[in-house]
């Protein structure tokens, strides 16, 4: 089975921990691609696909 999931970065808020805790759960890192911003803002978008047997 494959999930994927958006991992976010802004100067006051993350979703780390989210994914942090599916690693945790047995999770394993596929891919990881940069994604682009709209608008800017300093925030960091990665798209992240993982998968669990």
């Amino acid at each position: 089975m494959q999930k994927a999931i958006v991992v976010y970065l802004t100067e006051k808020k993350n979703n780390l921990s989210d994914l942090n805790q599916l690693l945790q759960e047995g999770w394993k890192v596929v891919s990881q691609s940069a994604m682009s911003g709209a608008g800017g803002g300093g925030a960091v978008y990665s798209l992240v696909i993982i998968e669990k047997d």
